[in-house]
């Protein structure tokens, strides 16, 4: 019977490598399958609520190299309604949520709170206003052409949202996944959002 005994040298290293492999399975599924995001704001509600937990699908629209902005192949284009997390372009420390609105090729224009995509209105269920007043830029906006490689991206609370209205596209290349499913919804540890666990988003 062959002797089982390791040194606590040899055990050290058994554990190294235990957690390396731990390690680069993480950073892999994070990197390329999934990531956790928490919802740090109001600015998309009601669809999603301060302190809702989700997956992002990584692979959505591509793959890329692990902490770097630089897309290898591409897997799909964004659609009109997804819900995208990506970084804030004025700030890429920043990691914002939005809906998609507009693909390259459309316009998109504002009239008295009402958007219109390639001049027609979009009916939109989840939009909510809560602000009776008119605001420029957000309310009413000249028609914009959505260009190549660009997304026009909009919050579904879109009183209390900054979004392309008022910082422009946001490069394809940059998006980090799409929104995919609510698995926690919590302030705190006792106000727990139990029928919202589960929620498939579209």
């Amino acid at each position: 019977m062959p002797d089982m005994y390791q040194t606590p040298l040899q055990s050290f290293f058994e554990i190294v490598k235990v957690v390396i492999i731990a390690l680069v399975i993480a950073i892999v599924i994070r990197s390329f399958i999934i990531q956790p995001y928490i919802i740090p704001s109001g600015s998309m509600l009601d669809t999603l609520q301060v302190g809702d937990r989700l997956f992002v699908t990584k692979f959505s629209y591509g793959v890329h190299l692990p902490f770097v902005e630089k897309e290898i192949f591409s897997l799909g284009e964004p659609k009109h309604g997804d819900i995208i997390v990506f970084p804030f372009p004025n700030d890429k420390s920043v990691d914002y949520i939005k809906r998609v609105e507009g693909v390259p090729g459309d316009v998109i224009e504002i009239r008295d709170k009402q958007l219109y995509r390639n001049g027609q209105p979009v009916h939109e269920d989840y939009a909510i206003h809560t602000d009776p007043n008119m605001i420029p830029r957000r309310d009413n906006m000249k028609p914009v052409l959505v260009p190549p490689g660009k997304v026009f991206v909009m919050g579904d609370n879109r009183d209390h949202s900054e979004d392309s209205r008022f910082w422009g596209f946001v490069d394809k290349d940059t998006i980090h996944g799409r929104a995919a499913i609510i698995y926690w919804s919590s302030i705190d540890f006792v106000n727990i959002k139990w029928n919202r666990i589960g929620t498939i988003l579209r």
